[in-house]
């Protein structure tokens, strides 16, 4: 990925670039922007298929991002990330029209680790990065657990560390989530309510360890919900919880991952759901420029009809270190009355089965 250099002094004040600013701060600017055109079969209760150019994901959800550093001294650093979701089929901002929605955090770093304030991507999200093949892929499991590739928490407090080939990190959230239009991972609930110090609040942890050509991590996560949340979390003694144990090895050049994310709710109305969503994945280098992705996995719930399989595969052509050509294609079957689509954000008849493909460009800077 090219990144843009600027020069922290110029960013923050507007002065002229000198040489001693340049060596003690910096600003990077990145991005992506990644669209294509997609079809699927069984989008509505009828079994009509549907043509469109999606939303929140191709191979990557879009973004364009800022990060900096400004040296301290004595092995300190303050750091920034701002980061921000849009939608390049309409130019929307993302995640519930925020202007920073995917990251928006400050801290300090060290050879200690990193804290960070502000709203930041959680132990969830970070506990699976190595391990899930696809990632935020349109078909992928977070087809069926939108919360996954989605896992922010507003209102954090943050840290990360790596000692030693073991990585332990944590969040605790005030108020986890403050949109109530933020597609389908947004649950409105922003906490930070006086006289009551469960409403809509979080903590996340992970352990994690990479040795050579493999790796293991796990991680905990615990949501509560408050008057006006979604998901049947309207008070602060409901709560959403996921375990993740996740695991990945090499084979030469080829990475085969998997885990399981175990989730149970207690919801209102003593609606209590439990259930397993596991999943098995390979990624094959075909050559420098071809990469073939696949994965399999199955949501089973508890006592209940309502089981979810998907199987997915991409193929991505390299046409340089900064430009891609994919192609994805998927089926999902729901079983019961479930009616999860096979693309994130999708639609599709309550108990129907459904075909995708879609054929995209991404580019980074």
């Amino acid at each position: 990925m090219k990144r843009k250099k600027v020069c922290g002094a110029v960013a923050l004040a507007g002065a002229m670039c000198a040489g001693s600013a340049m060596a003690q701060s910096s600003v990077t600017i990145y991005g992506i922007i990644d669209t294509g055109v997609m079809y699927t079969t069984n989008a509505n209760a009828a079994g009509n298929s549907n043509f469109k150019m999606p939303s929140l994901t191709g191979s990557f959800p879009s973004r364009i991002g800022f990060k900096g550093t400004e040296d301290l001294g004595g092995g300190l650093q303050a750091m920034f990330v701002l980061e921000s979701g849009f939608a390049p089929d309409t130019g929307a901002m993302g995640q519930g029209n925020r202007l920073f929605g995917r990251q928006s955090y400050v801290g300090l770093k060290g050879d200690w680790g990193q804290i960070m304030l502000g709203r930041q991507v959680n132990m969830t999200y970070l506990s699976g990065l190595k391990t899930d093949v696809m990632g935020p892929n349109i078909f992928a499991i977070g087809s069926i657990d939108a919360y996954l590739p989605n896992a922010r928490s507003d209102n954090a407090i943050g840290y990360l560390g790596t000692f030693s080939g073991f990585t332990l990190g944590a969040t605790y959230s005030f108020g986890r989530d403050t949109s109530g239009t933020g597609g389908p991972a947004a649950t409105n609930c922003p906490g930070e309510v006086a006289g009551n110090s469960k409403a809509c609040r979080q903590v996340t942890g992970m352990l994690g360890y990479d040795g050579k050509g493999f790796g293991v991590t796990t991680s905990y996560d615990i949501l509560y919900g408050n008057t006006g949340a979604s998901g049947g979390l309207s008070s602060s003694s409901n709560s959403d919880q996921r375990i993740t144990v996740n695991g990945y090895f090499m084979l030469g050049d080829t990475k085969i991952g998997a885990g399981v994310i175990d989730r149970r709710t207690r919801a209102a109305a003593n609606v209590n759901t439990d259930s397993d969503l596991y999943y098995l994945g390979v990624s094959y280098p075909i050559s420098t420029a071809l990469v073939l992705d696949a994965q399999i996995s199955r949501l089973d719930v508890k006592s209940s009809p309502n089981d979810v399989n998907l199987l997915v595969a991409r193929l991505t052509y390299n046409l340089s270190k900064r430009t891609a050509l994919y192609t994805s294609v998927g089926r999902i079957t729901n079983g019961g009355t479930s009616a999860v689509a096979i693309d994130a954000g999708g639609t599709i008849g309550a108990g129907k089965n459904q075909v995708g493909v879609m054929t995209g460009i991404r580019h980074t800077f």
